[in-house]
């Protein structure tokens, strides 16, 4: 099976793009809900991040995704340290759900993560590498209008994850997510014909 990764900055309009792939028969792997179950009760992590952060980050005794994040993006050590702990479970979680896709007779899936590219290429188990950008002023506005998120917090998280226009150098489509939502989904559908292609020729 083709694993095709979708990324891009805090507020770029991933998770809309990631409907649209859906909608289009386009399986997709959510890599922030995947932290949520791994994080949830009970779930692979859920002990060794209660010990590493404390009391702190929870309420009534469950990990609390907002003190959580209030915490690391404060902290560059802390961040390091949870995301040591996260990330390797996260990509154990989707490495099986690969393989079940695979075992249904998927041809190709979508992995929508953040912090894909992070190396500056290509991460080398990806088919392909598909950037949505859109400028900051408008990513600042999404999150604070949208989301309701205070101006603070997206800063922190915009200089954390640094400048995501960057991986457009190494990415094989760049989505401009700055106009409307037909813009979009029409940007979004073309990539889809363009997957399709490939695995046709493949």
């Amino acid at each position: 099976m083709h694993l095709y990764g979708l990324t891009g900055g805090t507020g770029s309009g991933k998770s809309t793009a990631a409907k649209r792939f859906a909608a289009r028969d386009l399986p997709v792997i959510d890599a922030d809900a995947t932290g949520h179950t791994v994080l949830a009760p009970g779930g692979s992590v859920e002990a060794e991040v209660k010990e590493a952060f404390g009391a702190g980050i929870l309420t009534d005794g469950i990990i609390d995704r907002d003190k959580l994040a209030a915490r690391v993006f404060q902290d560059d050590r802390a961040l390091e340290r949870l995301n040591s702990i996260v990330h390797p479970a996260i990509f154990v979680a989707i490495a099986k759900e690969c393989e079940r896709l695979a075992e249904t007779g998927e041809a190709a899936a979508l992995l929508d993560a953040a912090l894909l590219g992070e190396h500056d290429r290509r991460d080398p188990f990806l088919s392909g590498l598909i950037v949505i950008t859109a400028p900051a002023a408008q990513r600042m506005e999404r999150l604070t209008q949208q989301r309701g998120m205070a101006r603070d917090d997206v800063a922190r998280r915009m200089k954390v994850q640094g400048d995501p226009d960057r991986k457009c150098a190494f990415a094989d489509w760049v989505i401009d997510n700055s106009g409307t939502l037909e813009d979009l989904h029409r940007q979004v559908d073309a990539i889809v014909e363009a997957i399709h292609d490939q695995l046709v020729r493949k």
